[in-house]
């Protein structure tokens, strides 16, 4: 594994599923946290899975979760109100898609610490942990621009939430920042985890000329992973490193542990640092949560290049922005 500087790169922990008691032990700090899809999608789910099992053992807290909850407004909040309810020293909502939800429950919870990962609520008991996805990115962009053959690259997603349009966002300036001349083709779905739906688009892309596809999926990525393989396409994944996965697909992966946002949040507590009423961000000048990881495959001139940006982004030099507005590629019949 190669990741955009000579600091020593960090593989995400895959963890064994265990199954929640319904109350806490008595430890001095008990967590609770909301996964609004399943902790084994080998996504973004699982990452936050993983984080708070690392700070479980890190630091002597007590864990209790659910998951599998519709990302709809009126279940994540009922599903966040019947974990407050059992008075944990901290409410984890893990995902962006928990804004609203988080906010209105921690306002009937004024005893009890909130947190949003991926998110930008803020109240007086109330904080959000977001992991700058949009860093790796970016750089993944300027990867898909530099290494396509036929000048088109794709993009996949499924959820429209803040995090997945940022990052969208960053990507497609990141393409252009590289070479303007590149058509982008990108497009939400409207699910995570459906690998037949995300296999349509991916081979729709595929056939308008799509070489390199950044997929931004969670346990639907296997789908458009099929479709890249059967056609010999280029992909670069989320999250985790998925040139150790599926080495042979990947030609990158914007790595962004979002279960760094849940550690840290736990760390803060179990410390006594933790300030409600702020957005803490992580970005790519700390390896461990943010870099893009590269195939050996990547030229050694591209991976200079990435590095230099990598370097400024991390140093605050070079903007990574997240606004986008531009034409979307339909999602097929």
């Amino acid at each position: 594994m190669s990741s955009l500087s000579n600091r020593r790169s960090f593989l995400a922990a895959a963890a064994s599923l265990f199954v929640a008691g319904p109350a806490f032990s008595q430890t001095r700090h008990s967590i609770a946290a909301l996964f609004a899809g399943k902790v084994d999608d080998r996504g973004f789910m699982q990452a936050g899975y993983d984080g708070l099992k690392r700070a479980e053992k890190a630091f002597g807290v007590s864990t209790a979760f659910t998951q599998g909850i519709a990302p709809k407004p009126d279940e994540l909040a009922a599903a966040l109100r019947a974990l407050a309810k059992a008075g944990p020293s901290l409410v984890i909502a893990h995902g962006g898609q928990n804004n609203s939800a988080a906010k209105a429950v921690a306002d009937e919870f004024p005893q009890v610490r909130f947190v949003v990962t991926q998110g930008n609520v803020t109240g007086p008991n109330l904080a959000s942990y977001e992991v700058l996805q949009e860093h790796s990115a970016f750089l993944a962009g300027v990867l898909a621009a530099l290494t396509t053959k036929t000048g088109v690259v794709g993009h996949m997603s499924g959820i429209r939430v803040t995090p997945g349009l940022k990052g969208r966002a960053a990507y497609a300036n990141g393409v252009a920042f590289a070479n303007p001349n590149v058509k982008l083709l990108t497009n939400f779905s409207g699910n995570q985890d459906d690998n037949a739906l995300s296999k349509k688009v991916a081979l729709a892309m595929i056939a308008a000329g799509a070489d390199v596809i950044f997929t931004m999926l969670n346990a639907g990525r296997i789908g458009a992973v099929e479709a890249c393989r059967e056609r010999g396409v280029q992909q670069i994944g989320n999250v985790v490193d998925w040139t150790q996965i599926e080495p042979d697909v990947f030609i990158a992966s914007a790595y962004a542990d979002s279960g760094q946002a849940l550690f840290d949040a736990v760390k803060d507590v179990a410390s006594g640092s933790f300030k409600p009423g702020v957005v803490r961000q992580i970005g790519v000048e700390a390896l461990e949560a943010v870099r893009l990881t590269l195939s050996p495959r990547v030229p050694e001139a591209v991976k200079a290049r990435l590095a230099v940006l990598a370097d400024e982004i991390a140093r605050k030099q070079r903007d990574t922005p997240t606004e986008w507005s531009g034409q979307e590629f339909p999602t097929p019949g």
